[in-house]
């Protein structure tokens, strides 16, 4: 335990399924669950072991699973690799607890533009400092939170300080064309009167009339 390095996280949230038929676990007061661009699907425990850290100090300051490869060089005394972890930044000074600040070049931003099995419609977040924005481009709506105020994504902002929501909507497209992230496309072939039940739906349907 004197030279094992130990770090304890999730890769999204809480396994909640659709929100209206609850599901196997709850991310409670968090909004939503896996899947999902709000903090019920995004927001996990991270908790960290080092030789030489104190234990039982806590952070509240929001960082990302990509932040960990920089993290660990940096705490095991290697030289970090810029070329290699381009998203991550070590938070070794946060772990330490030699500075309560971090900073990011680039904002956290979640990017899912696909459909889910949970619900989430295509769309993304992203967040700097206490704000939040989450778009939906199935919607084409947008919504604004204070995170610090309204953990819970309840009270949308987006009308109340439109020029915060027009900020953070500019630096997340920005962000997605610099990284060229794919985008969500219209499916002009789709017809909503094609649509068929899953294979499962069907079985127990065949299994119901024996």
């Amino acid at each position: 335990d004197e030279n094992t390095l130990i770090l304890f996280t999730g890769d999204n949230g809480a396994l909640t399924t659709k929100p209206s038929k609850g599901g196997p676990s709850s991310a409670f007061p968090l909004r939503a669950g896996k899947g999902w661009g709000y903090e019920g699907g995004i927001r996990v425990p991270f908790i960290v072991r080092a030789p030489g850290v104190a234990a039982g100090s806590t952070c509240d300051i929001p960082v990302v699973n990509t932040d960990f490869y920089a993290t660990i060089l940096d705490l095991c005394g290697l030289p970090l690799k810029p070329e290699q972890h381009k998203d991550s930044v070590s938070l070794r000074s946060l772990i330490t607890g030699e500075q309560h600040e971090l900073q990011r070049a680039e904002p956290l931003v979640w990017h899912y533009p696909h459909y889910h099995g949970s619900g989430w419609v295509p769309g993304s977040a992203i967040r700097v400092g206490d704000w939040k924005l989450v778009e939906s481009y199935h919607d084409e709506i947008f919504e604004l939170y204070n995170i610090a105020e309204d953990i819970g994504e309840k009270k949308n902002l987006a009308d109340s300080n439109s020029e915060k929501a027009k900020s953070l909507r500019g630096q997340m497209q920005s962000y997605l064309a610099k990284v060229g992230a794919p985008m969500a496309s219209r499916n002009e072939a789709y017809d909503e009167s094609m649509k068929s039940e899953s294979p499962k739906k069907k079985k127990r349907k065949r299994k119901k009339k024996k």
